[in-house]
């Protein structure tokens, strides 16, 4: 654009226009030169332009004063007020020209109207404004410390853009020990640097050298530039590497893990590079089983434990170690690795069975010795010494002697309390922390045959019907026996006598599993209890016994009618029972009396008048008493002569029965009466003697019968403290036999008008043997015909005795009828069970023994 005013145009069109000037009027004759410093400031005037030109600088602005190549305005303009050129842009010769010796600038100025073309030279002039620099400020020198002395090494050389004096001039070198500098100057006038060697290297000694290489140029102020040159001395392989130490200790807990590190060795070598890089080995003189148990890292030196340490084993181990460099050739240097493996207590301890005596006889006495045993210890020391410890709760004991122990017994054994013991033996050392051991022993107990077979009950009951078929089962008896094997083989056998004969002709029983059969048929009216002792035996040796009484009740069957006791009937003649006309009615004409053989209910007799009789409507009979009594008043017209049939039937299942005829005659005359309604028993003044003698009899019997209670009492409480097995007595609170004492006392019944109708006395057999009854009554016991009674479960044979009570008639009536009814359970306890009641207002009681036993009734 024009330096001045005016229309722009663009520059292409002045270059046309231009290159047209100069093709027509040719370039303007005689060369304008200007110079100027480098790195002067903007605007600073390099000559006057228009002054030099010829042009007036009024005119500067109409003609469009300007410069005409791109270039030119780069660097300068003209100013179109005072026509002289200056400096647009900061100068820099050295970026302009380079290392030329002369730097001229061509600048065009161009004026139009008319067109002129002027070419100016502007010379730059050189200013000391850089400083000599290196092409590397930083340099490595890699030179041999075996080099020779006056060995000479070629530096690179310092550039200086500025040229001329401010070029470089000189060199120097910092002051050091082993080089110096020499400078050359080449054809081209250029310095070139060396370093001489002065003095032999020894890297061992300095393997680097730091030197300063500076260049200075002849600038004024001199500018300097510096280079930093480091030698590193070459390494040869003069040194062979070397242990701190010949010979190394070091001390090791056995349980130390693989792995760990031992020790890291340092074998130094003052050598370079593979001159003294060392690899580690083992020695020649290392044995295989420290190369098991060790193991040497090549690079490091680091020994490392790399198998398991057992001071037991070994206690010490020597390693030898050899280090070698990689230089050429090979230098190495050796060491002595001393290990000291020291004691753990990794060892527990243990327990060695030398003999044990398994199983134990239950038998054993204490202080036996049962076992043997030998504990030790692979560690040393304390960790070596061994305490041995049973287990608690068991019957035997542990005695040492050093390092030998004994299993003994310390209390009596007993297999079937225990038949098997754990026996713990825990052996301990005296290490920190101790370590246990322990051994389990199972001992055995082994059988003795110390216990003989008992039975499960104290005593059995069987009841069997009577009349039976032989080989019925009677009854199972149980034993057992706590000891083992053969010592429990049970066999079971009937002993003793019964009744002068062997029990075995009575019973059978299975000797395996103690099934008690009948051998005969049995009788109850002839036996109610049969005690059958039972032994038992175990197969030990010796064998021991048991017994226990079985006793079997025979249970009454209805196989008996009742017998007529009165009236008693003289062949066919019938004594006729005379009853005046005048009886009122419930007059007693006569009272049958009946026994049955049987017990129990199928003794229980009952009367009835059956309607065969004459006049049936006339008479009476009481259902349980048998009396025959008036039921109307008596008529003329009735017939003189009754004949009455009583039927008296049992109450068995089913019922026997038996018929009686009485004669009753009806007479006018008077008669004094024997016997007056509603009394059994009349007129007790006119037999005062019998009465009397009846009632002394009855004192004596319950004074006698008062003293045998105080003595067996007596006795018995005397016997309770004894340890030993007794007999049972009566008087044992399990027994029923206080009832009997208790029922002992005479039972009187008397009529309405005082006198006697039946006395009742029971009384004790005279064997050695204790019976006790039990008097059972019915609901009703003020109206019964019989008391029941039943006796304690007898310890041996009771005979079977009858008894009998006196009527008012004097009738002798049989009053032993007996049964084993009611008898139940394994205890023996004693129950009886009570037959119907019979109706209420029946006069009378019924004496019923409950199983048999003797009853005498007066």
């Amino acid at each position: 654009g024009p330096a001045g005013g005016g229309l722009q145009r663009p520059a292409w069109k002045w270059q046309v226009l231009s290159l047209f000037s100069l093709c027509g009027w040719g370039w303007v004759s005689g060369q304008i030169r200007y110079s100027v410093l480098e790195e002067s400031e903007v605007g600073t005037a390099v000559g006057n332009v228009a002054q030099d030109l010829g042009l007036k600088v009024e005119q500067l602005a109409g003609r469009r004063l300007r410069l005409g190549s791109e270039e030119s305005r780069q660097h300068f303009a003209v100013r179109l007020d005072s026509g002289v050129l200056v400096v647009s842009e900061r100068l820099d010769r050295e970026r302009l020209c380079g290392a030329a010796s002369s730097c001229v600038l061509s600048v065009q100025v161009v004026a139009e109207n008319p067109l002129q073309l002027f070419r100016l030279e502007v010379e730059i002039l050189d200013l000391n404004d850089n400083s000599p620099s290196f092409p590397t400020a930083r340099r490595s020198l890699r030179i041999a410390e075996s080099a020779a002395v006056a060995t000479r090494f070629p530096l690179e050389s310092a550039q200086d853009p500025d040229v001329g004096t401010n070029a470089v001039g000189s060199y120097r070198l910092n002051p050091n020990s082993h080089f110096s500098l020499d400078v050359k100057q080449l054809q081209d006038g250029k310095l070139f640097p060396e370093l001489v060697l002065e003095r032999a290297l020894d890297r061992e000694e300095q393997p680097e050298l730091q030197l300063v290489l500076t260049a200075v140029d002849g600038g004024s102020p001199a500018r300097s530039g510096t280079a930093q040159i480091t030698v590193q001395v070459l390494d040869i392989n003069d040194n062979a590497p070397a242990f701190d130490r010949a010979a190394y200790k070091v001390q090791i807990p056995e349980n130390t893990p693989v792995g760990a590190l031992l020790l890291q060795l340092n074998a130094s070598d003052p050598d370079e590079g593979p001159n003294g890089e060392t690899q580690y080995s083992f020695g020649v003189h290392t044995s295989e089983a420290v190369r098991r148990l060790f193991a040497l890292d090549p690079h490091s030196g680091e020994v490392r434990v790399s198998g398991e340490l057992d001071f037991e084993e070994s206690p010490f181990y020597e390693i030898h170690v050899r280090a070698r460099d990689r230089g050429v050739p090979e230098m190495e240097g050796h060491c002595v690795l001393q290990v000291e493996v020291e004691d753990a207590n990794d060892n527990p301890p243990e327990v060695l069975l030398t003999s044990l005596l398994n199983p134990v006889p239950e038998d054993t006495p204490p202080e036996t010795v049962v076992g043997l045993f030998n504990v030790r210890d692979r560690d040393s020391g304390a960790n070596g010494d061994v305490s041995l410890e049973i287990s608690p709760s068991v019957p035997f004991a542990v005695k040492s002697l050093q390092n030998h122990f004994s299993l003994v017994t310390r209390q009596s054994l007993d297999r079937e309390t225990t038949s098997q013991y754990v026996v713990q033996l825990i052996a301990q050392d005296g290490g920190s922390p101790a370590l246990t051991t322990s051994l389990t022993l199972l001992l055995n107990v082994s059988d003795v045959n110390d216990n003989p077979p008992r039975f499960l009950q104290p005593s059995y009951d069987a009841f069997l019907p009577e009349n039976s078929p032989p080989g019925s089962l009677l009854c199972t008896v149980s034993a057992s026996d706590p000891d083992d094997g053969d010592n429990s083989l049970l066999v079971y056998s009937v002993e003793g006598h019964v009744q002068g004969a062997p029990a075995s002709s009575y019973v059978h029983i299975n000797p395996n599993n103690g099934n008690l059969y009948a051998q005969r048929t049995f009788d109850f009216e002839l036996l109610q209890v049969l005690p059958i002792s039972v032994a038992v035996r175990d197969s030990g040796s010796p064998p021991l016994h048991a017994n226990v009484t079985v006793y079997i009740f025979v249970l009454d069957q209805n196989d008996h009618s009742p017998t007529i006791l009165h009236p008693a009937g003289d062949g066919d003649v019938l004594t006729p029972e005379r009853v005046p006309l005048s009886a009122p009615p419930g007059y007693l004409v006569t009272k049958v009396t009946a026994v049955d053989a049987d017990a129990g209910y199928n003794a229980w007799l009952s009367y009835r008048l059956l309607p065969e009789s004459t006049e049936p409507s006339l008479f009476h009979v009481s259902q349980y008493t048998g009396e025959v009594r008036t039921a109307r008043v008596l008529r003329d017209t009735d017939v003189a002569v009754q004949q009455l049939l009583i039927l008296v039937a049992d109450n068995g299942d089913p019922p026997l029965s038996t018929t009686v005829t009485i004669s009753v005659a009806l007479e006018e005359e008077t008669l004094e009466e024997s016997y007056k309604p509603r009394d059994f028993l009349a007129g007790t003044n006119e037999k005062p003697d019998l009465t009397l003698y009846l009632i002394i009899a009855l004192a004596a019997v319950s004074t006698v019968a008062l003293a045998t209670v105080t003595l067996l009492a007596a006795w018995c409480l005397r016997r309770r403290g004894r340890a030993a097995a007794s007999p049972r007595c009566c008087w044992a609170a399990e027994s029923p036999s206080r009832d009997f004492f208790n029922h002992s006392s005479p039972k009187l019944q008397l009529c309405s008008d005082g006198t006697l109708k039946y006395m009742e006395v029971t009384l004790r057999p005279t064997d050695a043997q204790s019976q006790c009854y039990s008097t059972c009554f019915s609901p009703d016991s003020d109206h019964s015909d019989f008391t029941f009674l039943r006796p304690c479960p007898p310890p041996g044979t009771l005979p079977r005795e009858r008894g009998a009570f006196l009527s008012a008639a004097g009738t002798l009536r049989d009053a032993g009828q007996v049964s084993a009814e009611g008898r139940r359970g394994r205890a023996g306890a004693a129950r009886c069970r009570p037959p119907a009641p019979p109706p209420r207002g029946a006069e009378g009681r019924v004496s019923r023994l409950c199983p048999p036993g003797p009853t005498w009734g007066v």
